[in-house]
């Protein structure tokens, strides 16, 4: 690692204009910021505290029954905070699946949101891969075990985060600061593909801050459920993951499927979503969704398992918010 200082910003204005400079890098958790440092693929001039500014902090249910998630938010408070268990489900378990208790009582939301992909190739500091700048994603020809399915070309990471398929399955919005001023963009639309520009995973802009996550208000009759398999019950990350939001139960009115770690972006999946609402929901109409969320799947050398395991994880999670008994 190479020598930085570690600047605190007296407002969010501040903020943004230190991040707009080369070289500078924001932190809060700092979890895989020290980790991207560690590997080489960050090399800050100076790292910018994000943790004590006001306007990141804070969880509130509104009157209206939306949900604001400060970006500085720990993920521990999301995963333990009653109205969230309660009426936005999927996103506290997902914040209760990342990581382990330690790192989820530094872990940030946005930060569990930014977090750059896993991918070996791209974390080892001697390969110069695609994502990088070079001409090459390795895992074409190599190790893809834990690669994408859906969506790759030409890089074939998956998006690491726990979170944003729940938050995206809840219709999440992000709201964004920076040198430009302030914006609101749908958290579905924030992710880029490779196919757009192979170096980036997002749509933030040099300078740029989320400052919050807004949730809108689930209807009475919304049930939902995040659910995950990986290959180790402590710390891992997820092998597949999946959020179910369900308005109405034995006859689905309207539905989210939004998978993890099966593509470069959180994948939602429009057809899962039009089997569910093409009759009443039983275990047959579950496990149509599930085929329908993979239909499309196009696995590598080594990561067909994963078609068979997200079909599963689907149906279960579908099953599960229903309120049903899935086998």
């Amino acid at each position: 690692m190479n020598r930085f200082e570690v600047i605190t910003p007296a407002d969010l204005a501040s903020a943004s204009r230190l991040l707009a400079e080369d070289g500078n890098v924001a932190f809060a958790g700092g979890v895989d910021v020290v980790d991207l440092s560690k590997q080489s693929i960050v090399s800050p001039a100076a790292l910018v505290n994000l943790k004590g500014l006001k306007e990141l902090g804070g969880i509130e249910v509104r009157p209206s029954g939306d949900l604001r998630l400060g970006a500085t938010v720990k993920l521990s408070e999301v995963a333990e905070h009653p109205a969230i268990r309660e009426k936005f489900t999927a996103i506290a378990e997902a914040a209760g699946e990342a990581a382990t208790p330690q790192i989820r009582n530094l872990g940030t939301v946005g930060g569990n949101i930014l977090q750059r992909p896993r991918c070996w190739y791209f974390r080892n500091p001697d390969v110069n891969c695609l994502k990088k700048g070079g001409d090459t994603c390795y895992s074409i020809g190599g190790l893809n075990r834990y690669h994408a399915i859906l969506g790759g070309g030409p890089s074939f990471i998956v998006h690491p985060s726990n979170l944003a398929p729940a938050l995206i399955a809840m219709r999440a919005s992000a709201t964004i600061v920076g040198p430009a001023g302030q914006r609101s963009i749908e958290l579905e639309k924030f992710f880029t593909l490779p196919t757009v520009d192979p170096k980036r995973e997002n749509s933030l802009k040099p300078g740029e801050i989320i400052t919050e996550v807004i949730v809108p208000a689930p209807s009475a009759s919304t049930r939902s459920h995040y659910l995950e398999a990986r290959e180790k019950q402590s710390f891992d990350w997820p092998l597949v993951s999946v959020a179910v939001v369900l308005d109405g139960a034995k006859t689905v009115r309207d539905a989210r499927v939004v998978m993890g770690a099966v593509a470069p972006i959180p994948w939602r999946s429009l057809d899962a979503e039009a089997a569910l609402k093409a009759g009443p929901l039983d275990e047959s109409r579950a496990r149509a969704a599930a085929d329908a969320a993979l239909k499309d799947a196009q696995p590598m050398s080594e990561n067909a398992y994963k078609i068979v395991i997200a079909k599963v994880v689907v149906r279960r999670a579908i099953m599960h918010a229903a309120g049903l008994e899935a086998a």
